[in-house]
């Protein structure tokens, strides 16, 4: 697994693997998962080289998941990619171990400037 992605819509989840193709990664393995839940469970099968997660998600909120994985992890990249990205959301999700955080709406351009400094 190269890439997870942590979205609780199907459709965004989609769409965040095709930005990730018309970026120019397209023999990456993306690995999906519903919630922050099911993402932990994804993580017992191997360590990825980046997490994409939204922020809001039942049973588990992207911040809450992000807390999860710095507990075990601290240095792997975990990207939020959502809608709701105010000033303190940002600050919040940084100070809690974020690498970065990109809004959406977004361009296949947009996920190239955030996988460079990590996949390359």
């Amino acid at each position: 697994m190269d890439i997870l992605v942590v979205d609780d819509s199907k459709i965004m989840r989609s769409i965040l693997q095709r930005a990730i193709r018309q970026a120019g990664y397209r023999g990456l393995n993306v690995c999906e998962a519903e919630n922050g839940v099911q993402a932990l469970e994804r993580l017992r099968d191997g360590t990825p080289k980046l997490i994409l997660s939204d922020w809001n998600m039942p049973e588990m909120s992207g911040l809450e998941f992000l807390k999860q994985v710095r507990e075990t992890d601290t240095k792997l990249p975990f990207g939020f990619v959502t809608s709701e990205c105010s000033p303190e959301m940002r600050v919040l999700a940084m100070s809690s171990g974020a690498t970065f955080m990109l809004s959406k709406p977004f361009s296949p351009q947009d996920i190239e400037e955030v996988l460079i400094p990590i996949l390359h």
